[in-house]
């Protein structure tokens, strides 16, 4: 189904599938995987994400993760997009080149801003990695993350991954927050 939103202004991406429904019990996974070391849930997100995305991960070439900045890797430890991306690599057979983007600038984090906020916040954060650029020409890759909210984070990359040679871009991610229609008419 594509929202109106969406029909006014397509996504750089084409496809966008996620696993559950961004609610009370998926944000208390989530965060438990992403702040609270819970990392052994990987395994687990990436099955569930094997089984809905199988389409799309039959559909690419290179599997590639949303990238943290160094600073927040530092911080947290571990990408847990990158940590997703691994699992369904090995459960697929497709390779993850986990540096293929990397993030230029230390962002704010996302949660709690504006929609509009967040597009700016990471407007130009995004660059592919010199040293992966040649295996980019016509592929199709497979951006992993953790949470689609208004899109902002995967638009940006796959604007980036599109401008630097890719084919299609299509998107995976293990939850997605729903916003409830308007439907005064």
């Amino acid at each position: 189904m594509i929202c109106a939103a969406c029909l006014k202004r397509a996504p750089a991406y084409s496809k966008a599938r996620a696993v559950l429904k961004y609610d009370e019990a998926s944000r208390e996974m989530i965060l438990g995987y992403k702040h609270s070391d819970q990392t052994n849930r990987a395994p687990t997100f990436a099955q569930w994400m094997h089984r809905a995305g199988l389409n799309l991960i039959n559909g690419c070439d290179i599997i590639c993760p949303v990238p943290l900045h160094r600073q927040r890797l530092i911080r947290r430890r571990f990408n847990q997009s990158a940590m997703l991306a691994r699992e369904l690599s090995k459960l697929s057979g497709k390779p993850a080149i986990l540096d293929l983007l990397i993030r230029k600038h230390h962002t704010r984090t996302q949660g709690g801003l504006s929609a509009r906020a967040r597009f700016r916040n990471v407007r130009g954060a995004f660059d592919i990695n010199p040293t992966r650029a040649k295996l980019l020409e016509g592929t199709r890759v497979l951006l992993i993350d953790d949470v689609l909210t208004t899109g902002a984070t995967v638009e940006a990359c796959s604007k980036t991954l599109i401008d630097g040679g890719v084919q299609n871009v299509d998107v995976l991610t293990f939850s997605r927050v729903v916003r409830a229609a308007n439907t005064t008419i």
